[in-house]
């Protein structure tokens, strides 16, 4: 199970583009997207851990671009304290995310708040994946735009 921990991430990268693409035309103007999508990646870090506890553990590579002698991969690796930060950040983005359904209700920006928390929580998990440092600081930096924008 511990080999589809980089879906984790997938599932609230997705709600950021349908929130953002379709988020108009949703009557809950993209809150419920952003919660399921967060709930599917809670419980795919859960199944991961347990997994993991149970002595699995993942990584994968692919390559993402060769420049003569050099190689850029870009992978994910699940071990212990990955799997434990997994579910940590998931569970506290759903909190955040239901908490925020009462805190920012009417607000203007609810839609484009929603959208980018959930690529907030999706540069968060992919930041906790990252196998390389070139991985690690892209995702460093989506988490440092996101909170910005947030």
């Amino acid at each position: 199970m511990a080999n589809v921990a980089w879906l984790i991430p997938v599932f609230p990268i997705a709600s950021w583009a349908a929130i953002s693409l379709f988020g108009q035309r949703v009557k809950g103007q993209g809150d419920r997207i952003g919660i399921a999508a967060v709930s599917v990646a809670l419980a795919l870090s859960v199944l991961v851990l347990v997994d993991v506890i149970g002595g699995g553990a993942a990584s994968g590579r692919i390559t993402w671009a060769e420049l003569g002698s050099v190689t850029i991969r870009m992978g994910y690796q699940v071990d212990a304290v990955t799997a434990v930060m997994l579910v940590v950040v998931t569970l506290v983005s759903l909190l955040v995310h239901v908490y925020s359904l009462g805190y920012m209700h009417g607000d203007a920006r609810y839609k484009r708040y929603y959208a980018v928390l959930s690529l907030f929580t999706a540069s968060m998990l992919g930041l906790v994946l990252a196998d390389n440092f070139l991985l690690l600081f892209i995702f460093w930096e989506l988490v440092g735009l996101c909170s910005f924008l947030l």
